[in-house]
């Protein structure tokens, strides 16, 4: 089978996450300058057969878009432009952010290591992800 993976576009970074080839299990696999994101899904596709993009969509508590939502939009288009033949699909990313965070707590992660915000966007991509794959069933 092929892997999904899923993204936390941010300004700076865009966390990203990824799927056992069994699309079992998501794990973090890394945060890039997201300006970097298409290189770098170039480079990641020559390797690994991808069958899905999951990105979170930025929601307010009252279901409207965000002051983030253009930039999530416009990274949208670039993949679809890039890999016209990857699916999309949008997942609700409400509270991942703080999720991430709770998890790192619950880890034991330091207070030092806890403000590693690369570290808060990888983790955020693999809630999302992990989202993604628990709607499934």
């Amino acid at each position: 089978m092929k892997r999904i993976i899923a993204f936390d576009f941010g300004q700076k970074r865009t966390g990203i996450a990824v799927t056992d080839p069994l699309q079992i299990i998501a794990s973090g696999l890394t945060t890039i300058n997201s300006e970097n994101l298409i290189i770098f899904l170039k480079d990641y596709l020559k390797t690994e057969p991808v069958e899905r993009f999951v990105i979170g969509e930025p929601k307010s508590l009252i279901n409207q878009e965000t002051h983030s939502s253009n930039l999530v939009k416009h990274y949208t288009g670039l993949l679809k432009q890039h890999f016209p033949d990857i699916p999309i699909t949008m997942v609700d990313e409400r509270f991942t952010s703080k999720m991430a965070f709770q998890s790192m707590i619950d880890s034991g992660l330091s207070k030092k290591q806890r403000q590693n915000k690369a570290l808060v966007d990888e983790i955020s991509a693999t809630i999302i992800l992990q989202s993604y794959l628990s709607s499934l069933n």
